[in-house]
């Protein structure tokens, strides 16, 4: 590798489940774990709203090219929403539209939550990030303007109702990518016929992560602290807390190259492997340790090729 402009911070690979705070962005807390880390690279995996908390998996270094996997995986959140009142924005960071009186009750709202189960269509708020010509629909919606937006379809695989606390309404929904929470308790507040909107979101799990390994911002700086008060590297502290990289793509059928090749595939060779998966995207290993080097499909002559590899596999 020639000697280009040395990176800031230091070569670290993995993935820290970040357990969000209220109140805070997800690239504002972005970027305070990749300097905690001092981390040349990182990137999140799908934003929560300022307002929601929960599980952020931050990708550092090589496992930025793996995080579209996370972005893709299937989620859950325990929302609660208030019933009576409803927002510009769908929560409680916005503006208050209207105001009505809530005459419902459970059995009334367990029959409505049928209507926001299995494959259904959204139509995204006004007040998301995706784009229109570039720029993300909130930026029009903060000028008044409203753009015509299409419905998207997503699946609800489970949207469980927990408790109605006066006019406090709380569900656990286990939703497909996409899938807008805001929207779904707004649109459930216009079929109850009193608005809603949400007042807390948490999200408990993005793919298979363990919610047990969630670590917060408070207590990343405190083992920063704890580092700098016993002289010891932060890394000794900080790296056990990552997941490995290949966790991002755990789900994937593995392909098994034998050492012999490795050197091959990791110059971008394609290679004749019996048992691949036809039409899929794969994990591709090398060697009896089955050392993760990256991800490969099939290309059209059926040989194995790879699509994206780490660099440093061999660290």
């Amino acid at each position: 590798m020639g000697q280009g402009r040395r990176k800031k911070g230091r070569a670290i690979d993995g993935i820290l489940l970040l357990n969000k705070p209220t109140g805070v962005s997800s690239n504002g807390i972005l970027q305070r774990v990749k300097r905690i880390y001092f981390a040349q690279k990182a990137g999140h995996t799908g934003a929560l709203d300022p307002l929601a908390t929960g599980m952020l998996p931050i990708c550092l270094g090589e496992a930025t090219k793996f995080s579209q996997f996370l972005l893709d995986s299937d989620k859950r959140y325990q929302v609660t929403a208030q019933l009576g009142v409803r927002t510009n924005t769908s929560d409680s960071d916005g503006e208050v539209v209207e105001q009505r009186d809530v005459n419902v009750n459970q059995a009334e709202i367990e029959a409505a939550l049928a209507s926001f189960r299995g494959a259904i269509n959204q139509v995204p708020s006004m007040f998301s990030a995706l784009k229109h010509n570039g720029k993300p629909l909130y930026s029009y919606a903060r000028e008044g303007i409203t753009i015509e937006r299409e419905a998207r379809p997503i699946t609800v695989y489970e949207n469980n109702f927990i408790s109605l606390d006066g006019d406090m309404l709380t569900l656990d929904v286990h939703c497909s990518k996409g899938t807008y929470i805001r929207t779904i308790i707004d649109d459930l507040g216009e079929m109850l016929g009193c608005g809603a909107h949400v007042v807390k979101l948490h999200r408990s799990q993005v793919a298979t992560y363990p919610s047990e390994r969630m670590v917060t911002p408070e207590q990343l700086e405190a083992l920063l602290e704890q580092a700098n008060e016993q002289d010891i590297a932060p890394k000794e502290l900080l790296d056990p807390l990552l997941l490995p990289i290949d966790s991002a793509v755990a789900h994937l059928a593995e392909v098994n190259i034998p050492e012999t090749l490795g050197g091959y595939l990791m110059q971008g060779q394609a290679m004749q492997v019996a048992g691949a998966p036809l039409n899929d995207v794969f994990r591709l290993t090398i060697g009896e340790q089955h050392r993760f080097v990256g991800i490969g499909q099939l290309n059209d002559d059926g040989l194995v090729a790879p699509k994206r590899l780490i660099q440093n596999s061999d660290s």
